[in-house]
């Protein structure tokens, strides 16, 4: 019996009713809305795996609705339904992230494939906690253990070790996993924005306030809220946020009502926190009070037995995404990346294999594909890097943190496609909506923007 839950979107209530009927016959669990803004309130509580939406909608169009559920939560997929087909409307779509475009009139055997070939390539690009390592299973036990609890969760680690992943699958074993999981990067925002988005504002509360927002701890009320970098955060920003742990209360910017909401906050950070609070940096009461239950993320160095069933993962998530058949790693290779002690973790592990499927030129990652620090330092043979095009990018990995390696090939992408977001993300081996997501992450931004 398949597993899932859709979200149909249409102006016309019979073809609602016409898909809703096919869909929920089959097992899946099936809701609809009759536009772009009633859909955007459905998911605002509650998440669904797939949304099936026609494109020519009164008033928001299937294409708005899909950047606004790709910006909100990029792990859910959507299917685009029109009459009227145009090459431009394709285009555009498949820049803004959509999984299937469908022309009318789809029929019952054509819209059933589709739903399962998405939920295949779902389940196939699913990330769970792969490793059978002991320091792997040892955080498991933690998650399981933590994740029906409603309590506070503090996530350490080094940058690059899965943090989010592990706050994601707290969520995804809790109560509340029926409720979207919302996330944001307190690192990339200045203090006055990161404000609005936490709180939110009421219209007029400052220049650019046009109209009341509301913000994430009013939106995961009965949810789950990440607060990625949390030891980046002011001490004045640090004050706000423990009200809002303490009371379970807050105020939106401008606004003078006080509002209640039931958020479950799971914070993360690279940064040691009790140096901090030693420092005056960071605030010992929000320390503790966000210290209730730590769970450490091990460094990929610490979790070698892990590195083997990671890398195939990230191959076959790359071969997805780029189109290629790539279906194995040779023996040598594997070798090479077990010897590695992968400074920038998870995340440089992933982009290693993104660029051997981009750049290898066989079914098989051979230890040649790998990139030459890998090579340099992972493996006591010596193996001439392969030629690679003049598109291709520097693998040349400057001084500093993986991250700073990571943001200077996202830089260096954009610069050479001129900003082109989608040539960008040709170039780097990822999707449109993993760029995206790494510029918001990043804060990344076109000078003048």
């Amino acid at each position: 019996m398949p597993s899932g839950s859709i979200l149909v979107v249409d102006d016309e209530q019979r073809q609602r009713e016409i898909y809703h009927d096919i869909l929920q016959d089959e097992g899946y669990t099936t809701q609809t809305a009759p536009s772009g803004e009633a859909a955007l309130q459905l998911l605002a509580n509650r998440r669904f795996d797939l949304v099936i939406t026609d494109l020519n909608l009164i008033g928001m169009t299937g294409i708005q609705l899909l950047s606004e559920i790709v910006v909100d939560d990029p792990t859910v997929a959507v299917i685009l339904i029109t009459g009227y087909p145009s090459i431009q409307s394709a285009v555009e779509a498949t820049r803004r992230g959509v999984y299937q475009y469908l022309e009318k009139p789809v029929d019952r055997a054509e819209l059933l494939r589709v739903v399962e070939e998405v939920f295949d390539r779902l389940a196939t690009l699913k990330r769970t906690i792969l490793g059978d390592s002991p320091a792997t299973k040892a955080m498991m036990r933690m998650i399981l253990k933590v994740a029906p609890t409603a309590h506070t969760v503090l996530i350490l680690g080094e940058s690059g070790t899965g943090k989010e992943l592990v706050a994601r699958e707290i969520h995804r074993n809790s109560p509340r996993a029926e409720r979207p999981f919302l996330a944001i990067n307190c690192a990339a925002l200045t203090e006055t924005l990161l404000e609005s988005e936490l709180f939110g504002h009421e219209k007029g509360a400052f220049t650019d306030a046009h109209q009341q927002k509301k913000g994430l701890f009013e939106r995961s009320h009965q949810s789950t809220l990440f607060l990625d970098e949390i030891g980046d955060t002011s001490l004045g920003m640090q004050a706000k946020i423990l009200r809002v742990l303490q009371e379970r209360e807050f105020m939106r910017v401008g606004g003078t009502e006080v509002l209640k909401t039931d958020v479950r906050i799971i914070a993360a950070t690279n940064k040691n926190l009790e140096q901090g609070v030693r420092e005056g940096r960071f605030r010992e009461d929000l320390y503790y009070r966000l210290n209730v239950i730590p769970i450490l993320c091990p460094p990929l160095r610490e979790r070698g037995d892990d590195i083997a069933s990671l890398a195939c993962h990230f191959m076959r998530k790359a071969a997805f995404v780029s189109g290629r058949k790539v279906e194995k790693i040779s023996p040598e290779a594997i070798q090479a990346l077990k010897n590695y002690s992968w400074p920038g973790n998870i995340r440089q592990l992933e982009w290693a294999m993104e660029r051997a499927v981009l750049l290898g030129e066989t079914e098989c990652v051979a230890l040649q594909d790998l990139p030459p620090e890998v090579l340099q330092h992972g493996s006591a043979v010596t193996v001439a890097p392969a030629p690679i095009s003049g598109e291709a990018l520097s693998p040349i990995i400057p001084e500093g943190s993986w991250e700073d390696h990571e943001k200077a090939k996202i830089m260096e992408a954009l610069q050479r496609s001129n900003w082109n977001i989608t040539r960008a993300a040709q170039l780097l081996g990822m999707t449109f909506r993993t760029l995206q997501y790494r510029l918001e992450k990043f804060g990344i931004k076109r000078p003048g923007a």
